[in-house]
């Protein structure tokens, strides 16, 4: 009895743990919890979801595309760098920051630094020709663009920017990236050798915390390129704080990843014996994908502080239950309404989705409703914000939903006799004076202000 009781125990852990992340995690009110469990479970969502990211999303499929075409790319990039700095005087510094990239490579990383230089000395511009010279071009491009595209699926943004905007960004990261990061380094550099430094550092506390100082200033580099990609490359406004905590993130994992990835090298010594010279290839191909997948979950992390919405509603797609887009609606005409009759700024898709808590890709179908219909419009400019398109003191809340439910209807009206019988016209028409004999008389205004009042 005791035994089958242990074991009916510990069999039941399993269905336990699956309905906790499946159902329990995901309904657990936050509103009255403490600051600690809301952080505790806030923080277990979000682990989750980039767990369920990495196992079932697009997130490995667009690190091995990376892959590829820095494989590609990354000896054009470099000899593009490489011209550019040459203008500067500081191109022999490409080299040393190249190693510091593959030093988790070990003795390979040498290796692949030296033919990597090698291939960047055997090109000439000056002999490419016009053509040669566009296909390095291309190359190089094809590699940010890569990577805009993987932020902006990590973004859910299905439009990339212009063609000639997308070029002025991509020239200004190709010719002024590479000075802005070799003049960080070289500041840096300056100020831990100048001579007040030398002289701060022998006075103790000092002279250790900037000894400590010092070995933070790979990683604080780390941290400031990812942070400089992750606000600059998406096609939308990145905020700072969640750009910055996924730059963070990333910068570590990176760091980390390259302290376990040397021990791998170090200890895989069977890669030699099986691939013979390609050993070197396969193994910088490892870390890139690593370096990549690491780069990307960083943009992830980002993405969901930015939208903490979505992590909730992680597993909803563009589908919509009837009931649940005649609440949004409800709710959207409200909240823009109430704000509009109190004079407080207008709010745009991305506001509207803190608000509500609800992902902006749920927010679309209806607010495009709505501004067919003509109950709101979208003001002009760069992000636009959403103000009521009627007077709400003369429309009732019965024209706005029926307004909604019809918008589409004309496009697919029912023709088949087996939509059109006789009972089903009539439980519609009867539907309709229901909400027609209830709504009509409130005005929208009214409905706003009754609550407001209350």
């Amino acid at each position: 009895m005791i035994t089958s009781a242990v074991f009916q125990a510990i069999s039941a852990v399993p269905n336990s743990i699956k309905s906790y992340f499946s159902d329990t995690l995901w309904h657990a009110d936050l509103s009255a919890a403490s600051t600690a469990r809301s952080l505790r479970i806030r923080l277990t969502r979000l682990a989750y979801v980039l767990y369920r990211d990495l196992t079932h999303g697009a997130l490995n499929l667009r690190a091995m595309s990376l892959v590829y075409t820095t494989l590609l790319s990354l000896v054009p990039l470099l000899a593009v760098s490489f011209s550019v700095l040459k203008g500067f005087g500081v191109h022999n510094q490409i080299e040393p920051l190249l190693q510091e990239l593959l030093d988790p490579l070990g003795s390979k990383g040498d290796e692949i630094g030296t033919n990597i230089m090698q291939f960047i000395d055997n090109i000439k511009v000056g002999v490419l020709g016009s053509l040669g010279f566009a296909l390095l071009f291309y190359t190089v491009i094809s590699l940010i663009s890569k990577i805009e595209d993987a932020f902006n699926h990590t973004w859910r943004i299905d439009t990339p920017r212009p063609f000639m905007q997308r070029f002025s960004y991509y020239l200004s990261t190709l010719l002024v990236g590479p000075v802005l990061i070799f003049a960080a380094m070289g500041v840096t550099a300056t100020m831990m050798n100048h001579s007040l430094v030398q002289q701060v550092a022998a006075i103790e506390p000092f002279g250790t915390l900037i000894i400590i100082g010092g070995q933070l200033v790979p990683y604080l580099m780390t941290i400031a390129a990812f942070f400089f990609v992750y606000i600059f490359l998406p096609n939308t406004a990145v905020h700072f704080r969640p750009a910055l905590i996924g730059a963070t993130i990333a910068g570590l994992l990176w760091k980390t990843a390259g302290w376990f990835f040397t021990a791998f090298v170090a200890s895989s010594g069977e890669y030699d014996a099986i691939y013979s010279g390609f050993a070197v290839l396969i193994v910088f191909m490892i870390w890139l994908y690593v370096s990549w997948l690491i780069f990307l979950i960083g943009a992830q992390i980002a993405y969901y502080c930015q939208h903490p919405e979505q992590v909730r509603y992680w597993k909803t797609s563009n589908k919509q239950s009837v009931l649940f887009q005649e609440r949004l609606l409800l709710s959207l005409i409200h909240l823009i309404g109430k704000r509009f009759i109190e004079g407080q700024p207008a709010l745009s898709q991305e506001a509207l989705s803190h608000h509500l808590e609800v992902p902006q890709k749920l927010l679309e179908p209806t607010l495009t409703l709505m501004e067919k219909a003509g109950f709101i419009t979208a003001t002009a400019g760069d992000v636009s914000h959403y103000v009521p398109a009627r007077d709400l003191a003369n429309t009732s809340l019965y024209a706005l939903l029926n307004a909604v439910r019809q918008i589409e209807y004309a496009a697919y009206s029912p023709t088949s006799a087996a939509l059109t019988t006789t009972t089903i016209n009539r439980t519609m028409d009867a539907v309709d004076r229901a909400l027609k004999e209830s709504l009509t008389n409130i005005s929208i205004q009214m409905w706003i202000s009754d609550g407001l009042d209350r």
